[in-house]
């Protein structure tokens, strides 16, 4: 005779022995799969001649500017000059690196959603199969917590009718078994599996939030500020202009 445990093992063997064998994916077109899985992408853009000479001019312009004074406007003129060379020198190298890395963002977010898909099964499985144990687990705690509290209801009713009849009760005071509480832990063959907390938050009055728990929305904030150039009043915030160099051609 098979028991049921050993039914559960001979099941949870059959499970795993199909995961260890190779994967196959209904739906997807096994022949394409051979192709199209690899690609050849540059990944150092130090070892680019062309990157290296950007490199060595962006470094000449900093030791330059550290030994650079501006004292007279033929020196701001000059100093104005190089800072405009200097901009473009920036936005020459970080459209470059957006181009060495373009190609990484596309295939990373092309596995991503590829494993999107392929990942969609056991995500569910996982959720569904969470959930159940969960309302199990919260519906046997709602259970017992009603059967305690008829217990309670009845043992008190028996000792009122006591103290009226100098401690004599007419009728036995039949209990509830409550059910069985869940176990923390559930122990099996395949791994063990329990409840833990998690504990989370909702607002139910912002007014009596203390101050330290709230944050600025600068998203809100920052452009009023710009827009109005600090003549609108925020009862609460400073506004102050804080001037940056800003470079034409």
């Amino acid at each position: 005779m098979v028991t049921e445990n050993q039914e559960y093992k001979e099941r949870i063997a059959k499970g795993m022995e199909g995961i260890e064998k190779t994967v196959t994916l209904s739906g997807i077109d096994q022949e394409s799969i051979s192709t199209a899985v690899t690609a050849v992408i540059n990944v150092k853009p130090s070892l680019d001649a062309g990157v290296v000479a950007l490199f060595n001019e962006a470094t000449a312009l900093r030791d330059y500017a550290y030994g650079r004074k501006i004292e007279s406007l033929a020196d701001l003129k000059g100093a104005t000059g190089d800072l405009n060379i200097i901009r473009k020198l920036k936005r020459t190298l970080e459209a470059l690196r957006k181009d060495w890395v373009q190609p990484i963002n596309d295939h990373v977010k092309a596995i991503n959603g590829d494993f999107a898909t392929l990942m969609a099964p056991v995500n569910d499985a996982d959720r569904v199969t969470a959930d159940k144990i969960t309302k199990y687990d919260q519906e046997q705690k709602r259970i017992r917590q009603e059967q305690e509290e008829i217990n309670r209801l009845r043992i008190e009713a028996a000792e009122k009718e006591a103290a009226l009849n100098h401690g004599e009760i007419t009728e036995s005071v039949d209990l509830i078994k409550p059910v069985p509480e869940v176990p923390e832990y559930v122990r099996t063959d395949a791994g063990n599996a329990g409840m833990r907390d998690v504990w989370k938050w909702r607002v139910t009055d912002k007014s009596l939030i203390p101050l330290e728990y709230m944050m600025v929305n600068e998203g809100v904030v920052t452009p009023i500020v710009k827009a109005s150039k600090g003549k609108i009043t925020i009862p609460g915030i400073e506004q102050y202009n804080e001037p940056i160099i800003a470079v034409r051609g």
